[in-house]
């Protein structure tokens, strides 16, 4: 029995030493040069492109079982700027070969060398990498019977091997270039260096990725794992710090579970403080937008935690720093082929106008005329699929000079219908409530708008967002209105609606009614004006409106102040822009400490408002002051010539005859031409 043992021990230890003299002698007489056709012919076939292998291939079995090759070449499709797609300068890969026969992995050398990569854009959208690598219809077929006779799934039979380990495991002197002939970019990143240290199953594995773009330093440092037994199940923590052209810095700290079978991910996310603005001009880049302050977008921060799988995504405990303004959110986005969003935010403050287009200081341009080109249409599409639930609020906002405070903006929406309810802040010592519906279900956006204001300050407010200064009250307005259309132009001719504006306590700055009755020829240029403005105060104004097509209507405009009356009637074209309005004010009583102590209960002298909004015409109504003084009675002439006369006195004229009088007045209103 011994000697069995004996003989057979010398047997299988004589075998084991020819097996390593052929694995030492094999590579001596195998002669794989000519394989190096074959090997290029299949690669060409799965990949679809060109395939070459300049240099010789090196083959080794033992001690370590290795394969080198050099000038590795993986060409472009036709039309394409560059001729290779990848081009590997050398690549080299020595594995010891005894532990394989027990399933365990130990790479010695992993060294790949001057790896080149072209990345391309065609003008007509094609990439150099479409089609690549993807299997075949009648692979898709064999893999989709085989799943079917199998129930549906393969049996998981985890890795072909039970350790890991790899000594030097390197990319070094790489490139990536991206040229973008659709967009006109072109970025190099050279000196491409990465190493993985520690690659094993135990171990956390390091990862050091360095490069160069423009000369300015990438990096990415950090540690994934460790692996596991299973690599591919369980949770595999990653900690990486990212550099990238001494302006960003961005950290990521978490956790991937289960990435092979059922991925999900719970990440920590900081992006520390760097300009934008910067950060796009180290890389030749211009902001996509031109920003009204130059200054814009020089500062964010941002830090935030991920959490998710491939069907949903949430974030919590978001903070934002944007220039001067900060802001927490959370959200959560989920069904990504029918999106459905949930956002939550609160900014302290923010000016919009530092962000919107630089003012062109030129007037609105009429409509430019057709080039004979149709104007592309908007696709809705996207928000129609769209799901949305977005609450914001804002401490403080400034927006087309306008201050707001304590804004509330909710808006919710699906299938196309998106209701804002509501759209409130304060502003101006006053509050405005609004609620919209915008519905784009059609080629042609409707959307209607309820308003509701009350006791805002409107002197203010024309001062910062239309830079006027014609009205002064405090008001409270209520207003209904519905259009469509996606330009001005349309929106204008579409608009319906109703509604009243109320102010109290103000004035009406630019107009004199009371000297437009005391003192026409002063008041409407047939004398030399005062130099203090003229204003009419009034205790309540109150205007009633209705809009059809775009045409503003109100019937029934009531200003009254303990002196005066007046009531007022007509339309403003909001397509045309003009105006057409006839005032008729009345006194009360006299205009004692005005400079008249007659009594002037009853006098009406009309005004017709006409003209265009950006130059407003006023002239006296006195064909209808006199057609009214005739419907009550015959003027007596003495009337007439104590009205003219104080008229002329007034101006420090001469009195002049009552006939002189009239024909100049009517001569200087240019009437009845």
């Amino acid at each position: 029995m011994g000697k069995t043992l004996k003989w057979m021990g010398i047997i299988i230890g004589g075998l084991i030493l020819l097996m390593i003299l052929f694995l030492l002698i094999a590579p001596m007489f195998i002669d794989v040069q000519k394989y190096k056709p074959r090997i290029e012919e299949q690669v060409a076939e799965a990949t679809g492109r060109s395939f070459a292998i300049g240099g010789d291939l090196k083959l080794s079995l033992f001690p370590l079982a290795g394969l080198a090759f050099s000038d590795l070449h993986l060409g472009n499709p036709e039309g394409f700027e560059e001729k290779d797609f990848i081009f590997i300068k050398s690549f080299d890969i020595q594995v010891k070969f005894l532990p394989l026969l027990s399933r365990d992995l130990q790479v010695k050398r992993f060294l790949l060398e001057g790896p080149r990569i072209f990345l391309e854009k065609k003008r007509d959208g094609r990439t150099n990498w479409e089609g690549l690598g993807g299997p075949s219809k009648e692979g898709l077929k064999g893999a989709t019977e085989k799943s079917r006779k199998k129930g549906g799934e393969e049996p998981d039979r985890g890795l072909p091997i039970k350790g890991l380990a790899v000594g030097e495991c390197a990319v070094r002197d790489g490139q990536v270039l991206w040229i973008d002939h659709a967009g006109g970019g072109r970025w190099d990143i050279k000196d491409i260096n990465l190493e993985l240290r520690d690659v094993s199953f135990e171990r956390p594995i390091q990862v050091d990725f360095s490069g160069k773009y423009d000369q300015r330093p990438l990096s990415l440092k950090g540690q994934i794992g460790p692996l596991g037994e299973e690599p591919g199940k369980g949770v595999l923590p990653l900690d990486f710090l990212l550099r990238a052209l001494d302006e960003l810095n961005l950290s990521i700290k978490g956790q991937i579970t289960d990435p092979s079978t059922r991925p999900q991910f719970d990440l920590a996310l900081q992006v520390e403080s760097f300009s934008p603005r910067k950060l796009l001009e180290s890389m030749g880049q211009a902001l996509p937008v031109d920003t009204r302050d130059p200054q814009a977008l020089s500062r964010l921060a941002l830090k935030c935690n991920l959490k998710g799988d491939p069907q949903k995504v949430s974030i919590s405990n978001g903070t934002l720093d944007l220039d001067a303004s900060k802001a927490t959110f959370s959200g959560q986005a989920k069904d990504f082929s029918r999106p459905d969003l949930k956002v939550e935010m609160s900014l302290d403050r923010i000016d919009m106008d530092r962000y919107l287009p630089p003012s062109s200081g030129k007037k609105a341009a009429e409509p430019e005329a057709s080039t004979g080109s149709p104007k592309k249409k908007t696709d809705y599409a996207p928000l129609r699929s769209l799901v949305l639930d977005a609450e914001i609020r804002l401490g403080e906002m400034k927006i087309q000079g306008a201050g707001l405070q304590d804004v509330l903006f909710k808006i919710t929406g699906r299938n196309g219908l998106f209701d804002i309810n509501p759209f409130s802040f304060k502003a101006y010592d006053g509050d405005l409530l609004t609620k919209a519906a915008l519905d784009v279900r059609e080629e042609v956006p409707r959307m209607s708008v309820n308003l509701e204001g009350k006791g805002l300050k409107i002197n203010p407010l024309l001062k910062d967002v239309m830079k006027k200064d014609f009205l002064e009250g405090t008001t409270d307005a209520q207003v209904t209105l519905t259009m469509e259309g996606e330009d001005a132009e349309r929106i204008k001719k579409t608009l319906n609606g109703k509604g009243g504006v109320q102010l109290k306590n103000g004035a009406v700055i630019g107009i004199d009614l009371n000297g437009m009755i005391r003192n026409v020829k002063a008041s409407f240029g047939l004398a030399e004006r005062a130099v203090e403005r003229p204003r009419t105060d009034f205790a309540e104004l109150i205007v009633p409106f209705s809009i059809t097509g775009g045409v503003v209507d109100t019937p029934d405009t009531r200003l009254t102040s303990p002196l005066l009356r007046v009531a007022a009637a007509g339309k403003a074209d909001l397509v045309r822009e003009t105006l057409d309005f006839r005032i008729e004010p009345r006194f009360v009583a006299t205009l004692k400490g005005q400079g008249d102590t007659k009594d002037r209960s009853g006098v009406l002298v009309p005004v017709l408002v006409r003209g265009t909004f950006a130059s407003p015409k006023f002239d006296p109504d006195l064909k209808g002051m006199l057609k009214q003084q005739l419907e009550g009675g015959i003027p007596q002439l003495d009337d007439i010539k104590k009205m003219l006369q104080k008229d002329d006195t007034q101006d420090g004229g001469d009195a002049k005859s009552p006939k002189e009088a009239i024909e100049g007045l009517f001569k200087g209103l240019k009437i009845g031409k």
